[in-house]
């Protein structure tokens, strides 16, 4: 089953540009099924009702129905793997 991975950030456009560009490589190197989509933090919202994970490079306060993995790592190269493993993880169930 394919997976609808959101990758956000403030802006959408500098820092997610970086994590879109491993979660696709990842999923790639696994043989997962996924449609990574790049947006805005406050575009989450539009997809709540299809999306299976999100990965955010900023802070979020909100609650939400799928998994919120913390994606700062690959902007600063510190705890990546752990990172990468985290979502692989959200990703499988």
């Amino acid at each position: 089953m394919k997976k609808r991975v959101l990758v956000a950030c403030g802006t959408g456009i500098a820092t997610s540009t970086v994590v879109n560009d491993a979660i696709e490589k990842m999923c790639k190197n696994h043989d997962i099924e996924a449609e990574v989509i790049q947006c805005k933090i406050s575009e989450i919202a539009g997809y709540e009702d299809s999306a299976d994970l999100l990965v955010t490079t900023t802070v979020t306060k909100k609650d939400y129905p799928f998994p919120v993995i913390n994606a700062r790592s690959f902007l600063t190269g510190i705890g990546t793997e752990e990172t990468e493993q985290e979502i692989l993880d959200a990703l499988k169930q």
